[in-house]
Order: structure tokens, then sequence, then C-alpha cells
């Protein structure tokens, strides 16, 4: 009766201590989205989405050649990052469980998911652009790769692993070779996790700061060329919330908005199209 007695008062303890961990990081948290909510919206504007970034102390600008800037990064770097990212994931579930090449390169997998990001932008840094002379726009699509790549990787090989065998020999039984196998049964039954690894790599990327620092940089006019420094928002936003102008200062909130409503949308899109795959 005793022991029962302890136990519960443990228990209770450890609930107690647990809601206060919960509530400690939900009024963090809570507070995070006010502020970038109450002053995001405050900055934006018609003129956010259609005009460049002002030259300092100019009350008339916006972020479109970032938010372009942006898109374009993001987009190119999950191009390429994420096929590569499926590929390897499907080698790891399909054929490297018990290879020494599966055993490093998941191994290698786990070092890059948990590598600073500002390690993998020196290490661009290091082989191409002090390589090529000049800060460019490939960089930037190459670092923010890199980052795509580990995460899409674990995923693709976590949900080919939730796949039960059974399908597996089932089309094995009708005579389905092994590439249809993995095509036409495996990776369809875990599509929905793919796609969730795709949007929360794209979700992590979208905010990247430090990589594009020693890549892409920025650019204050409107440019697309790959081979030259380009405009992001996550670099105009360090850029303008470290000014002593007003006005900066207000289009780097209307930025956090912009990138914060991005993330939120797609971890909402990603949690949707994973309890979606649980139901089935």
């Amino acid at each position: 009766m005793e022991l029962l007695r302890q136990r519960q008062i443990i228990n209770k303890a450890a609930l107690a201590l647990s809601m206060a961990a919960m509530a400690f990081g939900l009024f963090w948290l809570i507070w995070i989205l006010f502020t970038t909510l109450e002053l995001g919206v405050a900055g934006l504007s018609l003129d956010l989405f259609t005009k460049m970034t002002p030259p300092p102390n100019s009350s008339e600008g916006g972020l479109a050649n970032a938010i372009a800037g942006s898109l374009l990064l993001v987009g190119l770097a999950t191009a390429l990052g994420a096929p590569i990212g499926i590929l390897a994931g499907i080698y790891l579930a399909e054929y490297g469980q018990r290879t020494w090449l599966g055993r490093t390169t998941r191994f290698v997998n786990s070092l890059l998911l948990s590598a600073p990001s500002i390690v993998i932008g020196l290490f661009v840094y290091a082989i191409y652009v002090a390589q090529m002379g000049n800060f460019s726009g490939f960089s930037g699509v190459i670092a923010l790769a890199l980052i795509v790549i580990p995460v899409v990787l674990s995923t693709t090989e976590n949900m080919l692993n939730l796949v039960p065998d059974s399908l597996r020999e089932a089309a094995f039984a009708l005579g389905a070779p092994k590439r249809i196998v993995i095509m036409k049964v495996a990776l369809k039954a875990s599509m929905a996790g793919v796609i969730t690894g795709i949007l929360l790599a794209v979700a992590r990327i979208a905010g990247e700061t430090a990589p594009l620092l020693f890549t892409a940089l920025s650019n204050q006019f409107w440019s697309l060329d790959l081979n030259k420094p380009i405009a992001n928002l996550p670099m105009t936003i360090f850029k303008f919330a470290m000014s002593p102008f007003k006005d900066w200062q207000e289009l780097a909130w209307a930025g956090v908005f912009l990138i914060t409503l991005g993330v939120l949308g797609l971890n909402i899109i990603a949690r949707i199209l994973f309890r979606a795959k649980h139901k089935l």
C-alpha cells in the first residue's frame, strides 16, 4: 500500500512537471507568434509584393525581389535535393539494409541531419564560392539542397520500412520484378509520407539564413541570374532588422510574417497528408 502511494505521488509530480514544461514552451511560442502577427501584418501592403527593396531611409519600397529570389532558390534546391533523397531512401530501405554501404550512408545522413546549417554554408563556400571567386545563386541552391537531402532521405526510408512485407510478397507472387514492386507497390503505398518529408524539408530551408550568408548573399535589385548574388527573404530580413531605419525594420517584420505563414502552411499540409495516410 505504501509502495502504491509512493508511485502515485511520483506519477503526479512527473505529470505536473510535464505540464509545466509544456506551458513554458507554449508561452514563448504564443508570444513569438503574437509579436510576429502584430508587427508583421502592419507592414503588409501591395508595395510589399510589387516594389524592390528600398535604399536606406526611404519610405517607399517592398520585398518583391527578395520574395522572387527565395521562391527560386527554394524551388531549385527542392528540385535538386528531393530526387536524390528519395532515390537514396529507396536504396537504403530496399537494397542496403545490411550492406556496408547502407550503414555508411545512414551514418553520413545522420551527421548531415544534425549538422548546423552554417557548417554546410561554409562547406559550399570553400568548394564552390571560393573557387569561382564570387557569390552566386547556384551556390545557394547547392547549400539548401544539402539540407533537403538528409530530411527527404530519412523520411523516405522510414515510410518504406512501414509498408508491410506482405504487399511486396503478393506482388512478387504475381511475377512482378523488384523494380515494379518498389515503384508500383512500396513507393505508391508510402507516397503521402514521402511528400510529407519533402514539405518538411521545404519548410526547413525556407527560413535558413546562415547557408545563404556564405553563398547567395543578397542583391538590392531585381535579378534572377543564378551566376550572381541573388536577393532572398532571410538575408534581407537579417539586413533590415539590424538597421537603424524604421521603414527597413517594418519590412523585415513583414518578411518574417510571410516566412512564418509559409512554414505554418507547409506544416499543416504535411500533417494533413500524414494523417490521411494513417487513416488509409
